[in-house]
């Protein structure tokens, strides 16, 4: 097992300190606010905990309310709402240092057979046809910074974007508000089916704002926005490993208003639907602040 599969495991394996109470560590890095989908994936896990195990999670709901601190540990307190004869549904709410940054909604959902129907997978190059995230940045960017070298070197992802990067606004013209990425964790995640959905939790929050952007300005490099993530939504539709390819396809209805609204589709490599997501996100010029909305 590679170490950013292991750090990603680590991360995810959250200190049980009361009935209902987890303690997770959010890692020392220098970023001015602990990365979302870390606390969505702990909370998620924190949640997965207090059920018997048998009820995989369908869908949840979430509201990031504060910027977390990194280095400092963070408190999640389950409430058991209800657990019903095939539904259970915890809330969490995650505390550091005695504020409240983050709360979620998860239901869990006990199998059993149903309506199939699925709309297809869009046609895209396989994810070996396409350059790594990090040979991509190298290749247009010559040695990395100091920044970018640290989080290549910690990536607990491998990330293929199906179209190759932008690097300046005359690239942008006609350019829709869509893109895709083929991702899969950094090595093997074990067998528990809640890390494969917390770590794919984890993954959903890292680009899905992308496609908010893409018409507006590059991806990478200077960036014309101070970006916040406001709430998040997924539903889980079928079974699946995070450690095994999966397209992240990711389109931006509307932005208006200071906030970019944006949903993604994740798909295995057969084409199954696996997870649907949406997620909101505050949009600030650069003379403002998103650090706390």
């Amino acid at each position: 097992m590679t170490n950013t599969a292991e750090g990603l495991i680590g991360l995810l394996d959250l200190e049980q300190i009361e009935l209902n109470i987890f303690r997770g560590r959010s890692p020392d890095e220098s970023l001015q606010r602990v990365f979302g989908g870390q606390v969505a994936g702990q909370a998620l896990v924190a949640a997965g905990r207090t059920t018997d195990g048998e009820r995989p999670v369908h869908s949840l709901h979430a509201y990031f309310l504060r910027p977390g601190r990194p280095g400092v540990p963070i408190v999640y307190q389950v409430e058991r709402v209800r657990d019903g004869r095939s539904f259970t549904t915890r809330r969490v709410v995650a505390v550091q240092q005695g504020r409240t940054i983050f709360n979620l909604t998860a239901s869990f959902h006990l199998p059993e057979p149903g309506i199939e129907q699925q709309l297809p997978m869009p046609q895209v190059p396989t994810p070996e046809k396409l350059p790594t995230l990090t040979d991509e940045l190298r290749e247009n960017l010559g040695a990395l910074p100091e920044t970018l070298e640290r989080m290549a070197l910690r990536q607990p992802f491998d990330i293929r974007y199906v179209d190759r990067l932008r690097w300046s606004k005359d690239e942008l013209e006609g350019v829709e508000p869509r893109s895709a990425v083929w991702m899969r964790a950094m090595g093997t995640l074990g067998d528990d089916p809640l890390i494969h959905t917390c770590a794919l939790t984890y993954a959903s929050d890292m680009m899905l704002l992308d496609a908010v952007r893409v018409p507006v300005e590059p991806l990478w490099g200077s960036r014309g926005f101070d970006i916040a993530s406001l709430d998040h939504a997924m539903w889980f539709h079928r079974p699946f490993r995070a450690d095994e390819w999966f397209l992240y396809e990711q389109e931006s209805p509307i932005a208006t208003g200071a906030r970019g609204l944006a949903r993604g589709q994740i798909f295995d490599r057969e084409g199954k639907l696996l997870v649907s997501v949406m997620q909101e996100g505050l949009f600030r010029p650069r003379e403002g602040s998103a650090t706390e909305a």
